[in-house]
């Protein structure tokens, strides 16, 4: 006679287990315990065998009557269902032993010791950040192009579209590893072949190796001329504001006591705070007894009523022998933003905010002057001392395009 769940709910553990039958072999194991257990008994290959399917009361008996319904279309087709449970297990712990992040891992552990530390921090940070916590968990043979691209896109939307460039890069040594190692059967980041723009200007590439970077920062140290322009010169780099920002800056808006620079963004007409590290500050205080009575930080040489000419510092940069195709003034903020981000790991927003970019927050405020200001404080201090240390050679880590 068929259960019912009146029966199950009311029998009672007995001193041996308690079988109580169905129909088609579907049968209640009561443990002594209490424990009630499903099995299925069914003959294959003239063999009697016997499978779980599942524990009352978290599989009712309608779900276990559907489970041996489809467990005897499995015997229909000829298929043992205990075989098949196997191989769908053994399938699922295959998934997740050649998911992305576990290949990811495997392959930076065996490339890594090769890499200068720095740089391997750089990428298994970029993986950690940006790409596992989308796609980690996937199979890596099931990623697909649009799927990698959609995850990539994320980076460039914020504005990091270098950083996207070496992450899509690092994704294919990946895939390429797996297709090597029998994971995967090809590298679909070949099928995003220019779906990322290129990074606007070849000199941005070049000038963002710190130790290129460190040779121009040496030669701008030594420029021989104006103390005006010298000095111009020698906080473009550690403030990287828009270069007519800074020749436009004017003494009533540089605060010594709370060492901040504020002014308002010449391209969105938004109040902007630039904290200033203690370097900049030393830069500043050297060149007050100079121009200190004009309104202007830098002012023209030809009249203390108006700034320096936009020319000023390109012209300065160009006698010190660094290319227009390696460098411009508008070039230190790729240079900040690059190394900021891909050497000494912070936080993208952080970034984004102290570049005055439209950055909106979970609430989608639009860009907030004071946001984050303690860390930019930090940050730009940061900054400023991984300079110091670049122009004497103790911070040549080198940024690689395939990184």
């Amino acid at each position: 006679m068929p259960l019912t769940d009146t029966a199950i709910r009311n029998i009672k553990a007995g001193v041996k287990s308690i079988k109580l039958f169905d129909e088609r072999g579907l049968y209640l194991e009561v443990s002594p315990k209490g424990g009630k257990w499903w099995r299925l008994k069914y003959r294959f290959d003239n063999k009697e065998k016997r499978i779980s399917l599942g524990v009352y009361p978290d599989i009712s008996l309608k779900d276990a009557r559907d489970r041996r319904d489809e467990a005897r279309k499995l015997l229909a087709n000829g298929v043992d269902p205990s075989e098949n449970r196997k191989a769908i297990k053994s399938t699922r712990m295959d998934r997740a032993a050649n998911s992305f992040e576990v290949v990811g891992r495997e392959w930076f552990v065996k490339y890594s010791p090769t890499w200068v530390s720095n740089h391997g921090d750089r990428i298994i940070r970029r993986f950690e950040r940006d790409i596992f916590p989308w796609i980690g968990g996937r199979p890596i043979a099931e990623i697909t192009a649009p799927e990698l691209l959609s995850v990539i896109r994320r980076i460039e939307s914020r504005g990091a579209l270098e950083t996207a460039h070496r992450a899509l890069s690092n994704c294919s040594q990946v895939f390429r590893y797996a297709v090597a190692t029998g994971r995967a059967e090809r590298d679909p980041s070949g099928d995003l072949r220019g779906a990322l723009p290129p990074v606007k200007g070849t000199h941005f590439a070049a000038t963002t190796e710190p130790k290129r970077v460190a040779e121009i920062l040496r030669a701008m140290d030594g420029y021989e001329g104006t103390l005006t322009v010298r000095c111009a010169l020698r906080l473009a780099p550690l403030v990287f504001v828009r270069p007519g920002e800074l020749r436009n800056a004017e003494w009533a808006n540089i605060d010594f006591e709370t060492a901040e620079w504020r002014y308002l963004v010449t391209k969105t007409s938004t109040q902007h705070i630039v904290p200033l590290s203690r370097q900049a500050v030393e830069i500043l205080l050297e060149l007050q007894p100079l121009t200190g009575n004009s309104r202007f930080v830098f002012p023209s040489a030809r009249s203390h009523h108006r700034p320096m000419s936009d020319n000023a510092i390109l012209a300065a940069m160009r006698r010190l022998g660094i290319d227009k195709e390696e460098m411009s003034g508008h070039g230190f903020r790729a240079v900040a933003r690059t190394i900021l981000d891909e050497v000494l790991g912070v936080r993208p927003d952080f970034i984004e905010h102290q570049l005055a970019h439209a950055v909106r927050d979970p609430n989608g405020r639009a860009y907030n002057r004071t946001a984050h200001l303690p860390e930019r404080r930090k940050m730009m201090q940061q900054w400023a001392d991984y300079l110091d240390k670049l122009k004497v050679g103790a911070e040549i880590i080198p940024i690689h395009k395939n990184a």
